[in-house]
């Protein structure tokens, strides 16, 4: 059920990259489809009644196993998060600079950018 949830997330910033004209609107859809991805893989790595990736005193190795939830969808994310952090300051820096070289953020009306 929740995974249609994500879907439907993923969905709502594809429909901002692909039908808005609007250059911030686009950054923004990104932004929303790169949230949605993150989300899927914290809960590919979900188990329901799970620990923490901690191995305490007197446990087994078999029973952290079995009860653990994965560490590495986290670890994932994490590099996610910075690596969209960066993403997203170049796409603002280049929206800056379009928006003071044309004067506008509509995709439609930048008609220099043609090669």
């Amino acid at each position: 059920m929740i995974y249609y949830l994500v879907f439907i997330v993923f969905l709502i910033g594809l429909y901002g990259v692909c039908c808005k004209k609007n250059i911030i609107k686009i950054i923004l859809g990104l932004s929303i489809m790169e949230y949605a991805v993150n989300l899927f893989l914290i809960l590919l790595g979900y188990r329901k009644n799970g620990i923490p990736p901690i191995l305490e005193k007197g446990m087994s190795v078999n029973e952290f196993a079995q009860r653990a939830v994965d560490p590495l969808p986290q670890a994932l994310v994490l590099t996610s998060i910075v690596i969209g952090l960066g993403t997203l300051a170049l796409m603002v820096a280049i929206a800056i600079r379009i928006y003071q070289r044309y004067g506008t953020f509509d995709i439609t009306e930048i008609k220099k950018l043609k090669g």
